[in-house]
């Protein structure tokens, strides 16, 4: 700077010098310590508060006494199982006491005897027995009456019956069917 008096003219330099104290302030990374540990210590401070409210709550519950829930089950209709029929029943015998034709009562017992008789022969045989056909024989004469699988099936159940003595004709009413 030039300093003119009126009588010299000289020139001075000043310097001016701002000093400031050695930590006498804040800078920026002091500033985010400061925001960051408040913000730490009221986290810490809400976790304890919220664990005291659980406490006290823990502490209420334990104090009443347990209890115990007992569901029952639903009450549902009973089951009814029908079992099927045994394949190998005997057969109805049927007689007819005053049918036309005569028969008498010396004819209807030899009917059941020939009845038994062809009933026995299909009950015996292990391949027979379980087709479940029925046979029933009356004046000489045997109805066959079921359904089987094959024809060689059925022609089995015919030679059977007209192999009984007294049988002297054979009615085959037996279905061949593909089950």
């Amino acid at each position: 700077m030039v300093v003119d008096t009126p009588t010299s003219r000289r020139e001075v330099v000043e310097h001016q010098a701002v000093r400031r104290p050695e930590g006498s302030g804040t800078t920026g990374a002091m500033l985010a310590v400061i925001v960051i540990g408040a913000i730490a210590l009221a986290t810490v401070i809400i976790l304890f508060a919220m664990n005291q409210q659980q406490d006290t709550s823990n502490v209420n519950t334990a104090s009443q006494p347990p209890q115990t829930i007992v569901q029952q089950p639903a009450q549902q209709p009973p089951v009814i199982v029908n079992e099927p029929a045994p394949a190998a029943q005997p057969a109805p015998v049927i007689i007819n006491p005053g049918a036309p034709g005569g028969t008498t009562l010396g004819n209807a017992s030899a009917d059941a005897n020939i009845q038994a008789a062809i009933d026995k022969k299909l009950s015996d045989d292990p391949v027979l027995s379980t087709l479940g056909v029925t046979a029933t024989f009356m004046d000489g004469k045997a109805t066959l009456i079921g359904t089987v699988k094959t024809q060689t099936q059925k022609s089995q159940v015919e030679r059977a019956v007209r192999s009984v003595k007294g049988v002297k004709a054979v009615d085959n009413q037996i279905i061949v069917s593909a089950m």
